[in-house]
């Protein structure tokens, strides 16, 4: 350590070790068995409709006991409580192999952009519904035309007196299935600049016009889907934020999905990765003992330590009033190239088992996550 420089405290403070085991505990005490995952960041939530129920009544017991939307402000039915104790329960709840809760789009992207840019009745009307698993939402932004560069959108909101008339199509829109909204952006200007001719609706997926078509994978799960837009009608009431200002809203929504995706679970699930390699064989012998099994592993672990201190770099940037770095695009890309890494490792370690249906590698393996997308995330 250089003279002058002072060493960094990674410790919390008793006050956030005290939330840590009141968290703690009370998931032990609460979370049904039979919810718990391998792969806590496991998203396939949206593969069954028993699945995602089950799910969403585990989400309002957690809101009942005061558990979701901690962060959020008091007077729109969070805690108001802090980032560090978000960070706290994002660490505890992966830990107990939690489920991703399926209001998780709204809990940490809608919610807070509705927050931001709302109405005091797009508020009352949406926020309460959204922490309590009423209202489940998804995104959509993706196109087919506008990927790498989404400020391409084609998708149309033509004025129509009180009310949008909307054509197009959205891709890779996660849950769209079991959506009640959709956070939508549309080209409302198409003679302006390509960033300022846009804007964003808040649409209900029940609105005559919106058919639902799912991209099966070939493992035969169903997460994304196709949602395409026949000249559907949403009330000018369901703007959200101003007419033709809808990037800077979306960049809102963004910012907020870029620094959600954190390290949670990923420690442990590399230890689930480790345990298997020593337990499946390779040529008569445990893969763990196969050096450059270990040195994958080992460079996973290594991964998960930088993910680990570049969220909390994030973290002291965030708690200083400083404006968001680059830290949470670090982390989206960092974490798909480790799953792609982890993948492989995990088919390398144990080739037959990877191979089998259903596959031990997957439920510890993470799963693919769409960082590398356009805009950094789904939908």
């Amino acid at each position: 350590m250089l003279a002058g420089q002072s060493a960094m405290d990674f410790e919390y403070a008793q006050e956030h070790e005290a939330f840590r085991k009141e968290f703690r505990d009370w998931l032990a005490s609460n979370l049904p068995p039979e919810l718990c995952l391998d792969d806590p960041a496991d998203d396939r939530v949206a593969s069954d409709r028993e699945t995602f129920e089950r799910r969403r009544a585990w989400q309002k017991t957690m809101h009942a006991a005061g558990w979701v939307g901690i962060t959020w402000p008091k007077e729109y039915g969070g805690r108001g409580l802090g980032l560090i104790e978000r960070v706290i329960w994002d660490e505890e709840y992966g830990a107990a192999r939690a489920p991703v809760l399926p209001g998780n789009m709204a809990l940490n992207l809608v919610g807070p952009t509705i927050i931001h840019w709302g109405t005091d009745e797009q508020r009352r009307r949406h926020l309460p519904a959204i922490l309590n698993a009423d209202e489940v939402w998804c995104q959509g932004f993706s196109e087919p035309g506008a990927g790498s560069d989404l400020a391409a959108l084609q998708t149309r909101a033509v004025d129509a007196g009180d009310h949008f008339v909307v054509n197009g199509q959205k891709v890779w829109t996660s849950g769209a299935q079991f959506a009640h909204w959709i956070i939508l952006l549309v080209r409302t200007d198409p003679q302006a600049p390509k960033h300022k001719g846009i804007s964003c609706l808040l649409v209900p997926m029940s609105t005559p016009g919106i058919t639902v078509r799912p991209l099966v994978l070939m493992t035969g799960h169903h997460h994304f889907n196709e949602v395409f837009f026949a000249d559907v009608k949403v009330p000018k009431e369901n703007l959200l934020g101003p007419i033709n200002q809808g990037w800077k809203v979306s960049t809102t929504t963004l910012m907020y999905e870029r620094h959600s995706a954190g390290s949670r679970g990923y420690t442990a699930q590399i230890a689930r990765l480790v345990q298997l390699a020593r337990q499946v064989p390779i040529d008569g012998r445990p893969a763990w003992e196969n050096p450059w099994i270990r040195q994958r592993l080992a460079q996973l672990a290594i991964d998960a330590e930088v993910f680990k201190y570049t969220r909390l770099r994030s973290l002291t940037r965030q708690l200083r009033g400083e404006p968001p770095g680059p830290e949470g695009s670090i982390l989206k890309l960092g974490r798909a190239r480790s799953s792609a890494t982890s993948s492989a490792s995990g088919c390398s370690a144990c080739p037959r088992a990877s191979a089998s249906s259903p596959s031990p590698i997957r439920s510890v393996d993470l799963p693919p996550h769409p960082a590398l997308s356009p805009d950094g995330g789904e939908g």
